[in-house]
């Protein structure tokens, strides 16, 4: 601050304050405008910004620090009492910040000359030395943030400065064509200048508001779909706790089905799709009454009439989250067959989404390679041979001599037996979280 009002009182001259009624004038209109204000993040826009840039362009720079300096006591005054509630330091730091301005008057004046004269280099000058003022009154607004345990003056920079940037030059460059039309028309114009800004920040606060309610929607839609995807994960969780085999050979399906597709070329999105979708395929089995889920020998036809309910089960559940539609239409048909014969609806072919039909083959590949309850494992080998032998039939034959190059590549596998495997494939949470974001935003 000492800075800012010594460096206003050495570059002072009689002429910067003259005509004297535009310095009351515009003293009045700034302590007026800093009262009709939006935000936008941490950043603070008012009609006194558009106030301050005209009496940059048409005063010099004691006028300018002396209106800012009038217009921030008032404004902190009214907000925080004749005490100022223990922010005395902060009013301070507030009043310093205007080095930026005394520093953009300077360019102008060095630039124009006082009295100036209008026209379209001087209107640039102007929103040249305006956007100088931001900057540096940014920056020093910044440094009192991070000195106070905020974030970094990069990360301000990016969350704060960039999103308010267009609302921040709208006012520069108002501010250079109100003072050229001031030049060229006279003191009437200010008149004009009023009811501009008044248009101007009725019309930010709406958009503002418009743009909060709209953050606000988004982000109590991502929570509501956290809290859903909460339930979810606890049903996984438990159901290891109830039958590890069924859970473990889902995070088994998941790393299997993830190579298949990454091998595909499928994309980003389809790789987290695919990967959640093959970790939730067998939810549906949690309403396995004990003597199917943990059987220890063959299930008859009635227990086999209950089993192929779980794709349907399994997708209800899933349905339920937003932004998880696709994952539910692929778990609903990762039990169906390329000949039609699968369930539950005996769907053929193409008519099988894709990622169900990579899920298929990594489901049937589990299966016969992992030790469960009723079943002793078979070779690698055995299962490749068994993979080609359904392919074209069961499974699809594109897909089966894709993983088998996979497998053979990269030698990937699951331990079925160990805890870190399935931990690595079940975080669940942030797989579900990245995938719902982008269909919330849109």
């Amino acid at each position: 601050m000492a800075v800012t009002v010594a460096g206003a009182a050495i570059s002072s001259r009689a002429s910067d304050w003259r005509p004297l009624w535009l310095f009351l004038t515009l003293a009045v209109l700034g302590v007026l405008g800093d009262r009709v204000h939006a935000r936008t993040g941490h950043m603070r826009l008012s009609a006194g910004l558009t106030i301050v840039g005209l009496a940059m362009a048409l005063l010099g720079p004691a006028p300018v620090v002396t209106i800012c300096f009038i217009s921030r006591i008032l404004d902190a005054l009214i907000s925080d009492g004749i005490r100022l509630r223990g922010r005395r330091l902060a009013l301070v730091w507030n009043l310093g910040m205007y080095s930026g301005v005394l520093v953009g008057s300077l360019i102008i004046r060095a630039a124009t000359g006082h009295p100036p004269h209008g026209g379209a280099g001087f209107a640039l000058i102007v929103v040249a030395g305006v956007t100088v003022a931001n900057v540096i009154n940014f920056l020093l607004a910044a440094v009192w943030i991070r000195a106070h345990g905020g974030p970094s003056l990069l990360t301000q920079f990016r969350r704060s400065f960039l999103p308010a940037l267009p609302w921040i030059a709208a006012p520069n460059f108002l501010a250079g064509a109100l003072a050229t039309l001031y030049l060229l028309a006279g003191p009437t114009s200010l008149l004009l200048a009023l009811g501009l800004l008044g248009a101007f920040y009725a019309l930010l606060a709406e958009l503002l508001g418009s743009q909060r309610q709209r953050e606000q929607l988004e982000e109590r839609t991502l929570q509501l779909a956290s809290l859903q995807v909460g339930v979810l994960v606890t049903m996984v969780r438990t159901m290891s706790l109830r039958d590890q085999f069924t859970a473990r050979h889902s995070a088994a399906v998941a790393r299997y089905a993830h190579a298949i597709a990454h091998a595909d070329g499928c994309t980003e999105d389809e790789l987290r799709t695919i990967h959640t979708a093959a970790l939730l395929h067998d939810l549906g089995k949690f309403a396995f009454p004990d003597r199917i889920l943990l059987a220890a020998e063959g299930l008859d036809e009635e227990d086999y009439k209950i089993v192929r309910e779980h794709p349907v089960h399994g997708a209800q559940l899933v349905r339920r989250v937003q932004g998880l539609e696709e994952i539910a239409d692929i778990i609903l048909a990762h039990h169906e067959r390329i000949d039609g014969l699968g369930y539950p609806f005996g769907i053929a072919g193409t008519e099988i989404p894709a990622l169900a039909r990579m899920i298929s083959v990594a489901d049937v590949y589990d299966v016969m390679t992992a030790r469960d309850t009723y079943r002793d494992p078979v070779s690698m080998a055995d299962a490749v041979d068994e993979l080609r032998r359904v392919a074209g039939t069961q499974l699809d034959a594109h897909y089966v001599e894709l993983f088998i190059s996979v497998l053979e590549r990269e030698q990937i596998g699951f331990a079925h037996t160990a805890d870190d495997d399935f931990e690595a494939e079940l975080a669940l949470e942030e797989r579900i979280r990245e995938l719902a974001r982008p269909r919330v935003a849109a």
